[in-house]
């Protein structure tokens, strides 16, 4: 592993490529307002509320394991039959109060400009409902930026399917062999092994684990490290590997 600086100052061949981004975590700080539903909806059957230091462990395959994983986690499972009902309180509670407290990370937007000035494309891989990630991504104005945004019940699979990722990609017209992936828990990294794309961990989102632990290709500690010679020299890298 190696780290963004030190990617730096390679010349940038003429075809660009695709950037897919997870979102809670990883694009967005969406943690308050995630605990704000979540809590509205176990209220619901009387559970005590979850903390922030919680959410590392509740999140990553969506609102309806994270409900799952809060009512685990206070003792009390819960039927399947149950819930149906506890996910549609969830999402009208957080589809009625986006963009909340939610906001983009420091440099992300800046990020963006750069790899787009660059023309690369941009795309969202979450496990998040692709209903709420693309309203709170057009809520915060920054629907623009990307070619492709996929969510946990967009395709059959989900991440860390490969197929969730080589979906989303083949849906903003990009190319597995000129993709890098970027997120901060298991189910990102694992993914883009699953589909043999190049991984950037950062390492202020929800994973309960350090970041460190699930061998990424990169670990950036701010987006100002995304630059457009980190992604190529990735791509280069990745392009290496399939010659040899």
């Amino acid at each position: 592993m190696t780290t963004a600086r030190e990617n730096a100052g390679q010349a940038l061949p003429k075809n660009k490529g695709l950037v897919v981004f997870d979102l809670d975590g990883t694009l967005l700080d969406t943690h308050v307002d995630l605990v704000e539903s979540l809590n509205y909806t176990i209220a619901a059957l009387d559970l005590r509320p979850v903390t922030y230091d919680d959410l590392t462990h509740l999140v990553g395959q969506g609102a309806r394991v994270m409900i799952e994983r809060a009512c685990k986690l206070q003792g009390k499972p819960i039927s399947q039959e149950e819930l149906p009902a506890l996910v549609e309180r969830f999402v009208a509670h957080y589809s009625a109060n986006m963009p909340g407290h939610t906001e983009p990370y420091p440099g992300l937007v800046a990020a963006m400009d750069r790899l787009k000035a660059s023309g690369y494309r941009l795309a969202v891989c979450t496990n998040k409902l692709e209903g709420l990630a693309t309203g709170l991504i057009e809520n915060l104005g920054l629907t623009h930026y990307f070619d492709a945004i996929t969510g946990g019940d967009t395709f059959e699979h989900r991440k860390p399917d490969a197929r969730h990722l080589t979906g989303t990609i083949e849906r903003a017209g990009g190319d597995v062999s000129r993709s890098v992936m970027i997120g901060d828990s298991i189910n990102d990294i694992a993914v883009a092994k699953n589909a043999a794309v190049p991984s950037i961990a950062v390492p202020f989102g929800y994973s309960d684990v350090p970041v460190s632990s699930l061998d990424p290709d990169v670990i950036i500690t701010h987006y100002d490290e995304l630059t457009v010679e980190l992604v190529e020299s990735l791509l280069k890298g990745s392009a290496a590997k399939v010659a040899v």
